[in-house]
């Protein structure tokens, strides 16, 4: 499908492969903007008596809208305003429930998870209470009777850690308003100001107040509780990803690929939050957006320099994938989630040299050769940093209280199990990325795959590592040690292997070329597809 982004679209008709960043501004000047929902505080009113407060910019004032009955009434105020929860009793209990199907790490594996169900007739939404969940959709399983039918349904065709999660509501939050002294309960506010800028403070301390341009709404969420969106268009959202993802000190080029890529992630994902109403988060299961407190005259000038700016393959967005550190390997999309590759995902060495690694005859499926990959330490783009190569040692007890943990959250029947007797490695991708980890307990043995694996172990900070078990002087097993590389998933770009490459002479459009092979930079215009 076209991409028709949400009330105002790009009316650029020129489309063109980026040669180089200069001589681009008299294209990019004619580019209308985009604006976006993101979801900066996601929960307000989990928990009871939450605060939060609103302030204008320096001689400015908040403009407040909201429903009083069946008109509209606007407030206008130069003082902060405070938003806090009451708990409301219910005149009588109230039954919430839904059938969660599966519970997951990321968006990722949700999203693969929830095409599956609808390929056998399921209508599922995506929600995200805390982990990534898959629902039958409420609308359709809207009764007792149906929700149970399904579940012993899904049930019977094996899926054992599906359930009817019922909660019993005797009170639900309500989000109140205080106006100069006065108190207004109210589901839905829009708050804007005369200069787009609002400040907003979740503590007690001003000095934490972060400053966010466009404007803000409060509204009802999927889980009982609200959210607080921040409506900002796209190139002022950057502003406020760029410095907080890659830093303001990165070399120019780095800076330039980081806010083409961050750009087009946020335009391919604006579907992640469609149960709430809003599009992006503002955390890592997104991207990191904190407002304005951060920018820099760097990272402005990188953003405004590829303004309109996105990567494609075969004229549709990417799935501009990145992470922090890669370990030195680039992994495919399918070594840490599931669903389809990606052709311009692809297991490489990162490094600027064609010799350190031949990943065609040393294989890194090969556990033997991904021991001695691990134990490489020169040579890579990522080898001065800190997290390039990384040792844990845990304890059997520990891994076992995380694992159990793990288990309970997930409702698998092997939560139950009282001790470990082994952990195995059982099937690693070309990238050396675990897709199958074995432990084996008392009660029986049950397997970990991809992405999995970062979840239900406190000590490995990606899934390119390997065990070494550990006697610490004793006959019997203490613990393991899991010995690996990287931060974070390993597809995509490496933001500190970005940097390594700028400071090289790399230009941004080599250096994506590079962690995205054969694809395009392009500027926005509604003929390019978001997803295929």
């Amino acid at each position: 499908m076209k991409i028709w982004l949400w009330r105002i679209y790009y009316t650029v008709l020129t489309t063109f492969c980026l040669l180089g960043l200069t001589g681009a501004s008299a294209t990019t000047d004619k580019i209308h903007d985009v604006e976006l929902r993101i979801g900066i505080v996601q929960r307000f009113g989990d928990q009871p008596k939450e605060k939060l407060q609103l302030e204008p910019s320096s001689g400015d004032r908040l403009k407040l809208k909201f429903k009083n009955g069946n008109r509209d009434q606007t407030l206008v105020t130069a003082n902060p305003v405070k938003l806090e929860i009451m708990m409301q009793a219910l005149p009588k209990p109230v039954v919430s429930e839904r059938v969660v199907l599966g519970i997951y790490r990321t968006f990722e594996t949700a999203e693969d998870s929830a095409k599956n169900w609808r390929s056998l007739g399921i209508e599922v939404e995506i929600a995200q209470p805390e982990r990534w969940q898959v629902w039958a959709k409420r609308s359709v399983y809207n009764t007792p009777l149906l929700r149970r039918l399904l579940l012993q349904t899904v049930q019977k065709a094996g899926n054992k850690t599906a359930f009817v999660d019922t909660q019993i509501l005797r009170q639900i939050p309500q989000p109140t308003l205080v106006v100069d002294g006065k108190r207004y309960s109210r589901k839905n506010l829009e708050i804007s100001s005369g200069k787009n800028l609002i400040k907003v403070n979740e503590s007690e301390k001003p000095q934490k107040a972060r400053l966010y341009g466009g404007r803000m709404s409060v509204q009802p969420n999927a889980y009982g509780s609200y959210t607080l969106v921040n409506e900002v268009s796209l190139e002022t959202y950057l502003r406020g990803v760029v410095p907080y993802e890659i830093g303001t000190s990165a070399p120019t080029a780095a800076l330039e690929a980081q806010a083409i890529i961050a750009r087009t992630y946020a335009l391919r994902n604006v579907r992640r939050f469609a149960i709430d109403n809003y599009q992006l988060c503002a955390d890592t299961h997104c991207q990191v957006y904190y407002g304005l407190n951060g920018v820099s005259p760097s990272t402005d000038r990188a953003i405004s320099a590829t303004k309109g700016m996105v990567l494609t393959y075969q004229n549709e967005l990417v799935d501009a994938l990145y992470s922090s550190t890669t370990g030195g390997i680039l992994a495919s999309f399918s070594d840490v989630w599931n669903g389809e590759d990606r052709a311009y995902l692809r297991p490489l060495v990162d490094t600027p040299s064609t010799t350190l690694w031949n990943l065609s005859r040393q294989n890194l499926a090969d556990e033997n050769n991904f021991e001695q990959f691990i134990n490489l330490q020169k040579g890579f783009n990522e080898s001065e940093q800190q997290l390039f190569r990384w040792r844990k040692e845990t304890s059997l007890p520990d891994i076992t209280k995380g694992l159990q943990k793990f288990l309970k959250v997930k409702n698998s029947p092997f939560a139950k199990f009282r001790y470990i007797k082994d952990i195995k490695v059982a099937q690693r991708s070309k990238s050396g990325r675990i897709l199958k980890l074995d432990v084996k307990t008392d009660i029986g043995t049950f397997s970990l795959y991809k992405d999995e694996v970062r979840s239900a172990f406190a000590a490995p900070r990606s899934t390119l590592f390997y065990l070494q078990a550990l006697n610490k002087g004793e006959s019997s097993l203490w613990g393991y040690a899991f010995v690996g590389g990287g931060l974070g998933h390993g597809v995509g770009l490496s933001q500190t292997g970005a940097q390594n490459l700028a400071k090289l002479g790399w230009s941004s459009p080599k250096i994506l070329q590079f962690y995205y092979p054969d694809t395009q930079i392009q500027i926005l215009n509604n003929e390019i597809k978001q997803t295929s």
